[in-house]
């Protein structure tokens, strides 16, 4: 079946009740039949619920549709993208092992590469570009696994993942990749080499802003570490946060479709505005990587960058919206206008800030699901251009 139909109907077993839509599972463990049943389970010789930090049938619905979207052998759900991020990359390497990472990372991600994992004796090289020898350069003999963004938060980098899965397969390591600006509808990464797929479902799986949650699909013997790391340490994903995911699920390629036709639509019409300096976009010819994005990607993605100039006007910019919302989200049915150097990337040094393109100008906009029209009218006003 194709990813819209499996994304709707894929679902938990109906009960004897014969509900058509799957029961919330809101149960923090599970009865066991017998002693023998108990001890098995425990034992992991058969499989069932045990405990809802181990798995619960809800949770397990999202991610078997998460696994099918992805084109995965399996996949773990986490409380968070973070806790997936973290999960994925300790549950493969130890102290003494070394990451490739791409330079343009979430906040976040750059923290645990810089200030976490150094406390545990990992290292890490960033590596800047889609030049396949920048990244088979930083390779070291302890380095354990490649990782990256693509499209980066927030500046839209892209990485050829092609050349990245073939580099790692010679390598002997693990290719991971943050898939949460492209979701499955977009790009699956699997399909050009990777090992493991992490998502912030938070975003736009979830699309509405409700709920946190994350998850790990890719290779089973890679999530079979994961889930032993995640069982352990406990980033479970409540029921509900995955029995909301699931059904959002069953409208994301509608919802990315829109989302992608409306970035595209406001990134070619703020090209034109004066007031703007430049607007970063994979669908856009001003990109450099646009060839890259349009062999990779199926649409250029929900979210553009323009870059206003200056600290201050971005200021001005973002309280003179109406429309807009400014929040630290994205992904969402609203349109979402953040401001990296200030809220997201501001932990960062205005060095490693400029390395990867945040200017004190730059906005992120995470295009929403309004008509276009009305969403250029606030951007246009904002920027005191009107139209």
């Amino acid at each position: 079946m194709r990813p819209e139909t499996l994304a709707i109907r894929t679902q938990t077993p109906r009960t004897q009740h014969r509900e058509h839509a799957t029961p919330l599972y809101l149960t923090s463990s599970f009865v066991f039949d017998s002693a023998e049943q108990a001890r098995a389970l425990f034992a992991e010789e058969i499989a069932g619920p045990v405990y809802s930090r181990y798995s619960n049938p809800t949770t397990d619905e999202f991610v078997e549709k998460l696994r099918l979207l992805e084109g995965a052998e399996d996949g773990i759900a986490t409380a968070s993208g973070m806790s997936a991020v973290y999960t994925a990359l300790a549950s493969i390497v130890q102290s003494g092992d070394h990451i490739v990472a791409g330079r343009a990372v979430f906040g976040s991600t750059h923290q645990l590469f810089t200030r976490l994992f150094p406390k545990w004796g990992v290292s890490h090289t960033y590596v800047d570009g889609d030049d396949p020898a920048r990244w088979a350069a930083a390779i070291q003999p302890n380095t354990k696994v490649i990782f990256v963004e693509t499209p980066s938060n927030p500046g839209l980098d892209l990485v050829d993942l092609k050349a990245l899965g073939a580099l790692a397969r010679s390598s002997g390591i693990a290719f991971v990749v943050d898939n949460c600006f492209a979701t499955p509808i977009i790009t699956q990464p699997i399909t050009f080499g990777a090992n493991l797929v992490v998502h912030s479902a938070t975003k736009f799986i979830d699309g509405q802003g409700r709920v946190l949650g994350g998850a790990i699909v890719g290779d089973a013997a890679l999530v079979a570490e994961a889930r032993f790391l995640a069982r352990h340490s406990g980033p479970a994903l409540a029921p509900f946060n995955a029995w909301v995911l699931s059904k959002s699920l069953e409208t994301l390629a509608l919802r990315v479709e829109k989302h992608c036709a409306n970035a595209l639509l406001l990134a070619t019409a703020l090209e034109e505005e004066p007031a703007v300096q430049r607007v970063r976009y994979p669908f856009l010819a001003s990109h450099p990587q646009s060839a890259l994005a349009r062999r990779q990607m199926r649409w250029g993605g929900g979210v553009l960058t323009i870059d206003v100039g200056s600290y201050d006007t971005a200021r001005r910019f973002l309280d003179a919206l109406t429309l807009c919302s400014h929040s630290p989200n994205l992904g969402d049915t609203r349109t979402i206008v953040t401001h990296p150097t200030s809220t997201t990337h501001s932990k960062l040094t205005d060095g490693e800030r400029a390395q990867v393109g945040i200017t004190p100008g730059l906005v992120r906009i995470s295009v929403g699901l309004e008509h276009p029209d009305d969403l250029l009218d606030d951007l246009l006003q904002a920027l005191g251009s009107g139209r």
